[in-house]
């Protein structure tokens, strides 16, 4: 069987790339080693966490925030197998949607281990069927990432687990430790906070999120802290964890050298991800990946060491985000169908899905100051918003960064209310070269959230924000 491109991984990055091939008229197929397409994503990352986190936000609400409007309930509970049984039919409508697609645009698929036997030959093992090959013009290596693991921290899957573990707990533990104050470790302590855990974040950096704006990180402490009883142990080392019947013990090295330790019902280990690259036969077509988290090197355009095979998503350098897969996906798709797409790693934004949620895009002040960059920033807090006011999420603030001189936007961060949807509006700013001044001037509807965005940047601009 020959095809024009064949796409080894059926994740964000691999379906989406095979879909806009099929689009562009190119005979596409797709290997997944998995039963189900979707990658990490679809199964146990983005879309079944959301699904927890809109659950146990429901839960919280009724809880702690129904009063305030009026609503009292009485003995209420949550429904751990329902709440679990729910997310796995949210992974069910979604893996089958990839199926639909797949079917629409008259890709073909194989499920099954691909490997290389040469750049243009992918052999398709599966358990308990005869190995098969298939031939491509083009190969994209879309296969994404694992949980990193702890060489001295084993993971049992059954108290010392992983983030695929945690999205199928069936109970609420009393007490979590979470190693790892990222994206996953935050929204995964929310979800069992709000049911009701006592969560405790080791954390080896000084801040929470390191990666984003300081202030963003400084802001989102303070509300777990104050919302869901976050405890946070940052500037820790973790050394070792161990198991005793339902209780784990997690030891660590705070800043000063003491030796400390933290017990718990379950320890989630969210310490990043590293790039899947094991079974693939890189080295019979000559790809070294690097040494540093597995990373398969690429160039300017996505294509790798060898000529026709290309790499995407979460195997490549820079950050691991489903929609920065997505964008290269359709990059490389368009690159093998002949046309010159573009991607700006600077306007791929990030966001935390806590709450509130936390979301950024382009470059940090932290990045600014460093780089000697004059920057001139406007902040705004939900407090003086009044659509936050009437919601009750007046936790955060809008921060955007500005040129000095051409008053060009750099920065946007964000912490409040659906800044997750929010956020978009900033990446057209700055895909498009916007000014602060081209935002503050442009009409949000009252009330709305996005009104803070156009407060802060009526700050960067001349310190005019209206209702601050």
């Amino acid at each position: 069987m020959q095809y024009d491109v064949i796409v080894i991984g059926s994740g964000p990055g691999g379906y989406v790339a095979a879909i806009r091939c099929a689009q562009l008229g190119l005979k596409t197929a797709v290997i997944e080693k998995y039963s189900t397409f979707g990658g990490t994503c679809l199964n146990v990352g983005c879309i079944p966490s959301k699904a927890l986190l809109d659950t146990s936000e429901h839960y919280h609400n009724a809880a702690h925030n129904f009063a305030d409007h009026g609503i009292s309930l009485d003995s209420l509970k949550i429904d751990v197998k329902k709440m679990i049984d729910r997310k796995n039919d949210v992974i069910s409508q979604n893996t089958a949607g990839i199926t639909f697609l797949f079917k629409k645009n008259k890709i073909d698929s194989f499920e099954g281990l691909g490997s290389f036997v040469d750049k243009n030959t992918i052999k398709i093992e599966k358990e308990g069927a005869d190995a098969q090959e298939i031939k491509g013009k083009n190969i994209i290596i879309a296969t994404g990432s694992k949980p990193t693991a702890l060489p001295f921290l084993p993971i049992d899957k059954k108290r010392i687990i992983t983030s695929t573990e945690a999205l199928q707990l069936q109970e609420i533990p009393k007490s979590l430790i979470v190693i790892g104050g990222g994206v996953i470790g935050l929204e995964l302590g929310s979800v069992y906070a709000r049911l009701g855990s006592k969560v405790s974040v080791v954390e080896y950096a000084k801040s929470i999120i390191p990666t984003m704006d300081a202030s963003l990180g400084k802001e989102l402490q303070r509300v777990l802290k104050k919302q869901l009883g976050f405890e946070f142990f940052l500037g820790h080392k973790v050394t070792g964890a161990t198991t005793k019947g339902k209780e784990v013990t997690v030891t660590a090295e705070d800043a000063k050298g003491n030796e400390v330790s933290f017990q718990g019902d379950y320890c989630i280990v969210a310490v990043g991800r590293t790039a899947y690259t094991e079974g693939l036969g890189l080295d019979k077509i000559g790809i070294e990946t690097e040494e540093r988290g597995n990373k398969i090197p690429v160039n300017e355009h996505l294509e790798t060491s060898v000529e026709g095979v290309y790499a995407i998503g979460d195997v490549i350098k820079g950050a691991m985000l489903a929609h920065k897969a997505e964008d290269e996906g359709i990059f490389v798709a368009e690159r093998i169908a002949g046309q010159k797409p573009h991607i700006d790693y600077n306007a791929i934004p990030g966001v935390v899905y806590t709450w509130p949620e936390v979301a950024a895009v382009g470059q940090t002040e932290e990045q600014l100051k460093e780089a000697g960059k004059k920057y001139k920033t406007g902040s705004f807090s939900f407090k003086a918003s009044g659509r936050a006011k009437a919601s009750g999420d007046t936790d955060g603030f809008v921060k955007v960064l500005a040129d000095a001189e051409t008053d060009e936007v750099l920065g946007v961060h964000m912490i409040g209310p659906r800044a997750a949807d929010m956020i978009a509006e900033a990446v057209m700013a700055l895909e498009y070269r916007a000014s602060a001044e081209d935002i503050g001037r442009i009409c949000h509807a009252h009330p709305t959230y996005t009104e803070a965005f156009k407060e802060a940047a009526l700050a960067a601009t001349d310190n005019r924000a209206i209702h601050a």
